[in-house]
């Protein structure tokens, strides 16, 4: 085969399917670009890694990845699919992973997946729904080709590596929300728009931690099972990847908490703020009953009662009311109730 594919100009048909790029490396270097029905060739030539990178790929696309790669059906199955939870699975010398990605909408966490099929000299990645583009990762790998020239394990390394970092300014973003929810809570009313978004923010903090959780139990498969395409000497870096997944369920867990804490000091606030309201209603509502019950009896149109033609009566009465309201009034301000 030659050094260097013979790549016809136009790739538009490929690209409507879902084709993003399909590049053959030889000992980490890039020879250059090939169409993906030559792939099959290109990955059995020694020393040589074909990575074929696709975003929401058809049917037919994925059947000629796999006719090149001679994959087995399920995996093509899962491949086209979506909102598969992270996972991995083994087919002779093939693997299949899927992980979730995610990034920062308007406010909330958009989700989306990667699916990586690997075996001998090839990586397909598969990606679906929000997720940021792999072309930075290729890049950068193609920068240090003796890195590269580890083969296709380090591939599947860089790439669970940025799904994993991108993590991290997700949970950035939720946490300077977080911290301006939990001191915004007790000092101001809020919404039920407000309340709204917190029990969303909820919510995908649980997705968010149901996608990390089952990726550290495929980095751990990654790292303690022998597996024909990952070397030995690249299991650490899976471990390192586990530790990092760690700190991320720790963080998530942490603003969950934060949140049920801030939900829980918003009810005892607004409980307060009930009894409070109910204590000082009780209290007027004594009060005023004074003047209303002797107002009642001297409103009754009865010719004979006591003091009814006393020249002061009038100022007694008034008197007597203010005396009784005023008391009643001390009371209550003592007992905190006003």
């Amino acid at each position: 085969m030659a050094d260097s594919p013979d790549l016809a100009p136009d790739l538009a048909r490929w690209r409507r399917e879902g084709l993003i790029n399909a590049v053959v490396y030889r000992s980490g270097e890039k020879i250059g670009d090939i169409y993906p029905e030559d792939a099959g060739q290109w990955s059995q030539c020694e020393g040589h890694v074909v990575w074929i990178g696709l975003y929401q790929p058809t049917a037919a696309l994925l059947d000629l990845i796999g006719q090149q790669f001679s994959l087995h059906p399920l995996m093509i199955e899962d491949a086209l699919s979506t909102h598969e939870l992270p996972k991995i699975e083994e087919y002779d010398q093939s693997l299949f992973l899927a992980a979730r990605t995610a990034q920062m909408g308007d406010r909330r966490i958009e989700f989306g997946e990667t699916y990586l099929l690997v075996g001998p000299g090839y990586v397909v990645t598969i990606r679906h729904g929000a997720s940021t583009s792999y072309a930075a990762v290729r890049a950068r790998a193609e920068a240090r080709p003796a890195n590269m020239a580890e083969g296709e394990d380090y591939i599947v390394y860089i790439i669970l590596d940025f799904i994993v970092d991108n993590y991290f300014p997700v949970l950035d973003r939720l946490s300077a929300e977080v911290d301006q929810i939990e001191d915004d809570i007790l000092s101001t009313s809020i919404s039920v728009e407000e309340i709204s978004h917190l029990y969303v923010l909820r919510r995908d903090l649980l997705r968010l931690r149901n996608a990390v959780a089952p990726l550290e139990d495929v980095c751990r498969w990654l790292e303690r099972n022998n597996i024909m395409v990952i070397d030995k000497k690249m299991r650490p870096h899976f471990r390192d990847l586990r530790d990092h997944l760690r700190r991320v369920s720790e963080q998530i867990d942490t603003l969950r908490e934060t949140l049920a804490f801030a939900f829980e000091a918003r009810h005892l606030t607004a409980q307060m703020q009930q009894t409070d309201i109910s204590r000082r209603l009780a209290a007027w509502a004594g009060i005023l009953a004074v003047p209303t019950a002797i107002a009642g009896v001297y409103g009754m149109n009865f010719e004979h009662m006591p003091e009814l033609k006393w020249e002061y009566g009038y100022f007694a009465i008034i008197t007597l009311i203010s005396v009784i309201c005023i008391w009643l009034y001390m009371r209550f301000r003592r007992a905190g109730w006003l």
